[in-house]
Protein backbone atom coordinates (compact mmCIF):
# COMPACT_ATOMS: atom_id res chain seq x y z
CA UNK A 1 0.00 0.00 0.00
CA UNK A 2 1.31 3.46 -0.66
CA UNK A 3 2.01 6.02 1.56
CA UNK A 4 -0.43 8.39 -0.05
CA UNK A 5 -3.00 5.54 0.31
CA UNK A 6 -2.07 4.71 4.10
CA UNK A 7 -2.47 9.06 4.89
CA UNK A 8 -5.79 9.27 2.94
CA UNK A 9 -6.82 5.85 5.67
CA UNK A 10 -5.27 8.07 8.62
CA UNK A 11 -7.06 11.19 7.61
CA UNK A 12 -10.59 9.20 7.14
CA UNK A 13 -9.80 8.03 10.74
CA UNK A 14 -9.02 10.89 12.19
CA UNK A 15 -11.95 12.64 10.77
CA UNK A 16 -14.09 9.48 11.83
CA UNK A 17 -12.35 10.16 15.29
CA UNK A 18 -13.88 13.88 15.56
CA UNK A 19 -17.05 13.11 14.95
CA UNK A 20 -17.41 10.29 17.36
CA UNK A 21 -15.77 12.86 20.14
CA UNK A 22 -18.12 15.77 19.27
CA UNK A 23 -21.64 14.27 18.49
CA UNK A 24 -24.19 14.41 21.30
CA UNK A 25 -25.21 11.38 19.78
CA UNK A 26 -24.37 8.40 16.91
CA UNK A 27 -26.64 5.61 15.79
CA UNK A 28 -25.02 3.13 13.40
CA UNK A 29 -27.45 1.00 11.26
CA UNK A 30 -27.10 -1.77 8.92
CA UNK A 31 -28.70 0.02 5.33
CA UNK A 32 -28.70 -3.63 3.48
CA UNK A 33 -32.12 -4.36 1.72
CA UNK A 34 -32.98 -0.52 1.61
CA UNK A 35 -33.38 0.87 -2.29
CA UNK A 36 -31.82 3.86 -3.47
CA UNK A 37 -34.87 5.68 -3.09
CA UNK A 38 -35.41 4.90 0.33
CA UNK A 39 -31.44 5.43 1.34
CA UNK A 40 -31.95 9.12 -0.49
CA UNK A 41 -35.37 9.83 1.86
CA UNK A 42 -33.64 8.50 5.13
CA UNK A 43 -30.65 11.28 4.50
CA UNK A 44 -32.57 14.25 3.20
CA UNK A 45 -35.20 13.35 7.05
CA UNK A 46 -31.98 13.28 8.95
CA UNK A 47 -30.15 16.52 6.98
CA UNK A 48 -33.52 18.09 7.84
CA UNK A 49 -32.75 17.50 11.01
CA UNK A 50 -29.21 18.59 10.96
CA UNK A 51 -28.06 15.27 11.50
CA UNK A 52 -24.80 13.99 9.10
CA UNK A 53 -25.43 10.45 7.90
CA UNK A 54 -22.18 8.63 6.29
CA UNK A 55 -21.22 5.50 5.18
CA UNK A 56 -17.74 4.55 6.02
CA UNK A 57 -15.14 1.47 6.14
CA UNK A 58 -15.78 -0.62 9.02
CA UNK A 59 -12.28 -0.92 9.39
CA UNK A 60 -12.21 2.90 10.02
CA UNK A 61 -14.85 2.94 12.13
CA UNK A 62 -13.49 0.51 14.58
CA UNK A 63 -10.26 2.28 14.47
CA UNK A 64 -11.33 5.73 15.25
CA UNK A 65 -14.02 4.85 17.61
CA UNK A 66 -11.20 3.43 19.83
CA UNK A 67 -9.06 6.16 19.27
CA UNK A 68 -12.13 8.20 20.73
CA UNK A 69 -12.15 6.13 23.59
CA UNK A 70 -15.06 3.99 22.23
CA UNK A 71 -14.73 0.45 23.48
CA UNK A 72 -16.72 -2.54 22.49
CA UNK A 73 -17.87 -1.30 19.15
CA UNK A 74 -16.21 -3.76 17.14
CA UNK A 75 -19.23 -6.25 16.97
CA UNK A 76 -21.04 -3.44 16.15
CA UNK A 77 -19.03 -2.77 12.76
CA UNK A 78 -20.07 -5.75 10.68
CA UNK A 79 -21.29 -5.77 7.53
CA UNK A 80 -23.05 -2.93 5.60
CA UNK A 81 -22.71 -0.11 7.83
CA UNK A 82 -23.84 3.71 7.94
CA UNK A 83 -23.62 6.26 10.48
CA UNK A 84 -25.69 9.30 11.63
CA UNK A 85 -23.57 11.75 14.11
CA UNK A 86 -26.13 14.49 15.69
CA UNK A 87 -23.88 17.21 17.22
CA UNK A 88 -26.87 18.61 19.00
CA UNK A 89 -29.50 17.03 19.74
CA UNK A 90 -29.60 13.43 21.58
CA UNK A 91 -32.94 12.20 20.49
CA UNK A 92 -33.43 13.27 17.29
CA UNK A 93 -31.33 10.86 15.25
CA UNK A 94 -32.58 7.56 16.94
CA UNK A 95 -36.30 8.78 16.64
CA UNK A 96 -36.33 9.64 12.74
CA UNK A 97 -34.24 6.53 12.41
CA UNK A 98 -36.54 4.50 14.66
CA UNK A 99 -39.76 6.06 12.35
CA UNK A 100 -37.79 5.27 9.68
CA UNK A 101 -37.23 1.57 10.02
CA UNK A 102 -41.40 0.58 10.75
CA UNK A 103 -41.99 1.97 7.20
CA UNK A 104 -38.36 0.12 5.54
CA UNK A 105 -38.53 -2.70 7.93
CA UNK A 106 -34.71 -3.59 5.96
CA UNK A 107 -33.23 -0.92 8.13
CA UNK A 108 -31.67 -2.42 10.98
CA UNK A 109 -30.48 -0.21 14.09
CA UNK A 110 -27.37 -2.26 15.49
CA UNK A 111 -26.11 0.62 18.29
CA UNK A 112 -24.54 3.10 18.72
CA UNK A 113 -23.09 6.28 21.22
CA UNK A 114 -25.19 8.84 23.56
CA UNK A 115 -23.78 11.58 25.09
CA UNK A 116 -19.67 9.52 24.88
CA UNK A 117 -21.05 5.89 26.09
CA UNK A 118 -21.66 2.98 23.85
CA UNK A 119 -25.12 1.97 23.71
CA UNK A 120 -27.04 -0.67 22.73
CA UNK A 121 -30.08 -1.17 20.33
CA UNK A 122 -32.06 -1.41 23.16
CA UNK A 123 -31.09 2.09 24.34
CA UNK A 124 -31.67 3.42 21.37
CA UNK A 125 -34.78 2.29 20.71
CA UNK A 126 -35.43 3.97 23.91
CA UNK A 127 -34.14 7.02 23.39
CA UNK A 128 -36.32 7.15 20.06
CA UNK A 129 -39.71 6.92 22.41
CA UNK A 130 -38.66 10.03 24.35
CA UNK A 131 -40.46 13.69 22.96
CA UNK A 132 -37.93 15.63 21.18
CA UNK A 133 -36.02 18.71 22.60
CA UNK A 134 -39.35 21.33 21.98
CA UNK A 135 -41.44 18.81 24.00
CA UNK A 136 -39.17 17.65 26.66
CA UNK A 137 -39.00 21.55 27.00
CA UNK A 138 -42.97 22.00 26.92
CA UNK A 139 -43.13 19.20 29.81
CA UNK A 140 -40.91 20.72 31.92
CA UNK A 141 -42.49 24.20 31.56
CA UNK A 142 -45.98 22.43 32.34
CA UNK A 143 -44.16 21.17 35.79
CA UNK A 144 -42.88 24.54 36.75
CA UNK A 145 -46.16 26.62 35.84
CA UNK A 146 -48.58 23.90 37.87
CA UNK A 147 -47.74 25.72 41.33
CA UNK A 148 -48.20 28.79 40.42
CA UNK A 149 -51.17 27.72 38.54
CA UNK A 150 -52.67 25.94 41.62
CA UNK A 151 -52.17 28.84 43.77
CA UNK A 152 -53.64 31.17 41.22
CA UNK A 153 -56.77 28.93 41.39
CA UNK A 154 -56.79 28.38 45.27
CA UNK A 155 -56.85 32.38 45.73
CA UNK A 156 -59.78 32.48 42.81
CA UNK A 157 -61.76 30.09 45.09
CA UNK A 158 -61.21 31.96 47.87
CA UNK A 159 -62.23 35.29 46.54
CA UNK A 160 -65.47 33.81 44.64
CA UNK A 161 -66.55 31.94 48.77
CA UNK A 162 -66.00 35.46 50.14
CA UNK A 163 -68.49 36.97 47.51
CA UNK A 164 -70.78 34.59 47.96
CA UNK A 165 -70.99 35.24 51.93
CA UNK A 166 -71.23 38.72 51.52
Amino acid sequence: MSEAAIAKKQELVDLATTKFKDAAAVVVVDYRGLTVEEVTELRKQLRDSGIEMRVIKNSILSRAANAAGLEGMDDVFKGPTAIAFSNEDVVAPAKIIANFAKEAEALEIKGGVISGKVSSVEEINTLATLPDHNGLLSMLLSVLQAPIRNTALAVKAVAEQKEEVA
